[in-house]
């Protein structure tokens, strides 16, 4: 049942522009598959699903591709999304425009994973734990080349 849900959701992201975790919701509902938000939300983050712009510019879910695609669309999403980044001692501390913390943070995540011990996103700012303030140099460093 899982697997022929999240097949659904794939296939439904792909046709149509979801805006939220309850839209996604209503219509695997209306579909006959009996979800809560929080098993939406847990299937969205299994399947990578951020959310992003289309080809057509629309900001909707998108769900990974090839993974030199996933690695470009992941740049891009967080140079969209980031406005500063700073560090101080084993912390990085991202600003981003309010609202894109929590896909600028998977995006992070995935371009940058090995360099952290974790992170952790608001709505408007991401902080990141690493082992020490020159691997938060270092870190801050690689960000910023994605900046400009």
């Amino acid at each position: 049942m899982k697997a022929e849900r999240q097949e659904k959701i794939l296939s439904l992201i792909k046709q149509k522009i979801f805006l939220t975790q309850e839209d996604l919701q209503k219509e695997l509902l209306s579909l006959g598959f009996d979800v809560t938000q929080s098993t939406v939300s847990r299937d969205i983050k299994e399947l990578r699903i951020v959310k992003g712009h289309d080809a057509d510019g629309n900001y909707r879910y998108v769900a990974a591709g090839p993974a030199a695609q996933n690695q470009k669309h992941f740049k891009e999403l967080f140079a969209r999304s980031a406005r500063s980044l700073d560090f101080s001692l084993n912390n990085v501390v991202i600003k981003c425009y309010t609202g894109m913390a929590s896909s600028a943070c998977v995006a992070l995540d995935e371009l940058c994973g090995e360099m952290m011990l974790g992170s952790l996103a608001g709505e408007d700012t991401i902080i990141v734990v690493t082992r020490g303030e020159e691997a938060s140099a270092m870190l801050v460093a690689e960000l910023k080349k994605l900046l400009n």
